[in-house]
């Protein structure tokens, strides 16, 4: 006897458009026409894992669930999470040349406090990336109060961040000096395997964040990233997340999104600084 493939069950338009106005009234994600192959893919998992036979079963199940546990896990199903140590290492630059020698030079006006979000954080590399220039090129840090609020909206990818653990090749980037004094090797074999050092750990808190709900943290923060986060949002979203970021900046913050973005077309308060940059005034 052989055993059969089971086929995924056919996704129609007007399950995909049920689908797309709840992700869309949950977390902004706008699922376009084009994202429907995508869908039918990653959700087909869930369907199996649960016993459902259809979408529109499924849809139903997660009206139902009154929990909220799958909704996480379809919104963990269907989100792209892309990210590396150092990638778009402009902004490193900037935030390591500009902003932290202006922000030290303001020590007694605005005291030895440092907030920095990092909006999107997905598997971790952003965060860390951030904690080890601070250790880097902000010599007075053991005499501030320093923290990175870490936020995602998938579980999955959080419980990774936590774990601080990637293997070799995602390190590829990693300066040398970086990888033997910010990270510890745990595993040689098959692969190697490091861990982000306690000290860059301590500095960053993660949390599950979706960025349409409120807001439980008050600020304000004096730098924001924003990375390749909004290009899932239509132009309205965009433009309500671009000014709750503005409401929680300190006077002067920094908010940097990813080079895939930009604010044109969108209204903002912010000034522009360079493409991808912008500040409070």
């Amino acid at each position: 006897m052989t055993l059969g493939v089971i086929e995924a069950p056919e996704l129609t338009d007007a399950e995909f458009e049920r689908i797309s106005d709840l992700v869309k009234s949950l977390c902004g994600i706008n699922l376009h026409q084009g994202k429907k192959e995508l869908v039918k893919a990653r959700l087909s998992k869930r369907l199996r894992s649960l016993g459902v036979s259809s979408f529109d079963e499924y849809i139903e199940y997660l009206r139902a669930d009154a929990s909220g546990d799958e909704l996480i896990a379809m919104l963990d199903s269907i989100s792209t999470n892309l990210t590396s140590f150092l990638r778009e290492p402009q902004h490193f630059e900037y935030l390591a040349d500009r902003l932290l020698p202006q922000i030290a030079s303001q020590a007694d006006r605005r005291g030895r406090r440092l907030r920095i979000w990092s909006a999107g954080c997905s598997s971790g590399e952003e965060p860390y990336t951030i904690a080890a220039v601070l250790h880097d090129r902000f010599p007075a840090l053991s005499q501030w109060d320093v923290k990175i609020l870490a936020t995602d909206l998938s579980t999955r990818v959080l419980r990774r961040a936590r774990q601080g653990e990637y293997p070799a090749d995602r390190l590829a980037d990693v300066p040398k000096p970086w990888l033997s004094k910010y990270f510890v090797m745990v595993r040689k074999h098959p692969e190697r395997i490091y861990r982000v050092a306690d000290g860059l750990r301590s500095l960053v808190h993660f949390a599950r964040l979706n960025l349409m709900e409120p807001w439980p943290m008050r600020g304000p923060f004096d730098v924001i990233f924003c990375r390749n986060v909004m290009i899932y949002f239509d132009k309205p979203t965009q433009r309500s997340l671009v000014d709750r970021f503005w409401e929680i900046l300190s006077p002067g913050g920094t908010l940097f999104v990813g080079h895939s973005e930009s604010l044109a077309g969108v209204q903002h308060r912010f000034e522009y600084v360079q493409p991808t940059v912008y500040r409070k005034g």
